[in-house]
């Protein structure tokens, strides 16, 4: 990994010098968009809508329109602005962990001790940990001021920054108002259901069920070009076994009941629920019919299928 940042944690008169690195990456296949008809690469040009001409990337500059008039930004001006000089991750409180809702958590960061003594950096992870406490911090990067929690995961400091406030939309569904009567059975069965599926998370029990099928796709395609069936390559899904209104109560017995012979069956596999998923079990669950190639690793280079 590369570090794309260097600064320091500051909390009172104690610094913490750290180099910061993105903590995850994206693993989808990447595609770009072609001429269908002879496969030639489609580009986009930057073209000024006054002078008509293509304008180069170093050329282009940022700015504000406010319906009246343009204010132009360059790099320089911006870089120019006080908070984005700082190279300082202020610490401004301490929180208890549980308060910081998840649906602010943006982007994910590792922080690296960046001193020859890691004393420091040590000691405020080991107090998060014994405190149970996550630091909330202020910080500029990239020409944005951004908002963000230090956590501990392992023996690693993370940074993860934080939506603000007013950029988390309100959930106002009048649907929601409407009073619902919830019987004992129906809340009875509902978390016998839940307890069927009960099990401790391991993101490495799943898989993204669709950039493999892309993977084998694109192999497929690369040997067979417009020959290729694609109901050879993965089969033919069956539809479940639908058309039939069931109350409430019926489907979670059914739900339990087939989760419950699933199980007995020694299968051995976890349920992996219903519905549509964009990552699902490693181990498929058995209604699923058709059998699938196992995606095998994709080429460095492609050519065209046809």
């Amino acid at each position: 990994m590369r570090a794309i940042w260097k600064g320091a944690i500051a909390f009172g008169l104690v610094n913490v010098p750290v180099k910061v690195y993105a903590a995850t990456e994206n693993h989808d296949v990447s595609l770009h968009q072609v001429h269908e008809k002879d496969g030639g690469r489609i580009r986009y040009q930057r073209r000024c809508e006054i002078c008509g001409e293509v304008v180069e990337y170093k050329d282009i500059a940022k700015a504000y329109d406010d319906g009246e008039q343009t204010v132009v930004l360059s790099d320089e001006e911006l870089a120019s602005l006080p908070v984005e000089k700082s190279r300082e991750i202020d610490v401004v409180e301490f929180v208890p962990s549980e308060q910081v809702d998840p649906i602010l958590f943006d982007k994910t960061y590792y922080l690296e001790p960046d001193s020859k003594s890691t004393k420091s950096y040590v000691l405020l992870r080991r107090t998060l940990e014994d405190t149970d406490r996550t630091a909330i911090v202020q910080f500029s990067l990239r020409q944005k001021s951004r908002l963000g929690a230090l956590r501990v995961r392992g023996d690693v400091l993370t940074l993860q920054t934080l939506l603000w406030e007013d950029e988390v939309r309100e959930a106002a569904f009048p649907s929601l108002d409407e009073k619902v009567r919830i019987s004992a059975k129906e809340l009875e069965m509902s978390s016998t259901l839940v307890e069927s599926f009960s099990s401790d998370f391991n993101p490495a029990e799943f898989t993204d069920d669709y950039q493999e099928q892309l993977k084998t796709l694109i192999e497929a395609k690369l040997e067979k070009g417009e020959a290729l069936d694609t109901e050879e390559t993965f089969g033919t899904e069956t539809e479940e076994e639908g058309g039939k209104v069931l109350d409430l109560m019926e489907a979670l017995r059914r739900s339990v009941e087939k989760n419950r012979d699933k199980k007995s069956s020694g299968s051995g596999s976890k349920p992996s629920g219903s519905g549509t998923r964009s990552s699902t079990r490693t181990q498929k669950d058995d209604a699923k019919p058709a059998e699938k190639k196992p995606a095998r690793k994709a080429p460095a280079k492609t050519r065209k299928g046809a």
